[in-house]
């Protein structure tokens, strides 16, 4: 598949962060009043920082006992050092609020650019449309960039995986982003950018709510929290279980075998779609589930 005509290929970076975070993520969160502060450091000791670093980093009890008789230390005082070490290894709600600004500007800004971009795009009124021509459809060069953007941000979010702080969902997240860019490539090697553009809108349409949500989390305002995961709830389940198996699914597996029928690699793209819904059912009952707890608790 080629590059529209003319068009000179641009670089597969993505967005600065770095001036996101430094120019408006930082200042938005001084100013209310998130402070640059980390959790308290475990005072220093290279017997303890050996055993955390390289053999475990929740010892057990017989464990603590011979730290306890090599350090003269009450088995108390390690367990506290332990859980500081483990705590400084956590990033500071500054950092946590920047990065879910650099995600909420990426998210917001997407969306709405998929939105006008496709607003005029026949394939969004007619899902058919997406099969007429098929493979031998143009590539325009908003639709290009659109991929290219969207291809560049889930390598970076990939990358960025191994150089900042590991996180307890390091391993799903990083499965995550290798299905996503998967899906992208693929569809884009095989022409199918038409339905990719629905899928990749359809799904940045709650992920900016879910930001705003932390957001509000961090700087402590608890009802706009509430608000805005709870609108982030309604939409990802009504577009992920509503709109994604009736519109997306719809017109893959069904309208594609109407009109051009099962070719080489329909039964693989398929398959990794209806895998994408399996995980949309899983998300909707643990999103439910979170949300059912703290109505329940009467928070």
């Amino acid at each position: 598949m080629h590059k529209p005509v003319g068009l000179l290929c641009p670089s597969t970076r993505g967005p600065s962060s770095p001036a996101v975070l430094r120019f408006i993520a930082k200042p938005c969160a001084i100013n209310l009043g998130i402070q640059d502060s980390g959790p308290h450091r475990a005072q220093p000791n290279a017997i303890l920082e050996k055993v955390f670093t390289s053999i475990t980093k929740s010892p057990d009890g017989k464990r603590l006992e011979g730290l306890s008789k090599q350090l003269d230390w009450d088995v108390r005082k390690i367990q506290r050092w332990f859980r500081h070490r483990r705590n400084q290894d956590k990033p500071t709600t500054l950092t946590k609020f920047c990065e879910s600004m650099w995600r909420f500007t990426f998210y917001l800004s997407i969306f709405f650019y998929g939105i006008r971009f496709l607003w005029t795009a026949p394939w969004f009124w007619d899902t058919r449309q997406c099969w007429y021509n098929y493979p031998f459809q143009p590539l325009t060069s908003r639709l290009y960039y659109y991929y290219i953007l969207e291809l560049a941000f889930y390598w970076s979010l990939m990358f960025s995986q191994f150089t900042d702080i590991k996180r307890k969902d390091f391993l799903i997240m990083f499965v995550h982003h290798l299905a996503t860019i998967g899906l992208i490539t693929f569809s884009y090697m095989n022409n199918m950018v038409r339905v990719g553009t629905l899928v990749l809108c359809l799904h940045d349409a709650s992920d900016f709510l879910l930001e705003a949500a932390k957001l509000a989390n961090y700087a402590k305002y608890q009802r706009l929290c509430d608000a805005f995961f709870m609108l982030f709830g309604v939409v990802f389940i009504v577009t992920r279980l509503g709109i994604y198996p009736f519109w997306i699914l719809n017109t893959t597996l069904f309208e594609s075998w109407e009109l051009i029928g099962p070719y080489p690699s329909w039964w693989l793209f398929n398959g990794l779609l209806v895998t994408l819904q399996v995980l949309h059912v899983i998300w909707s009952y643990l999103i439910i589930r979170t949300a059912s707890k703290a109505l329940v608790r009467g928070k």
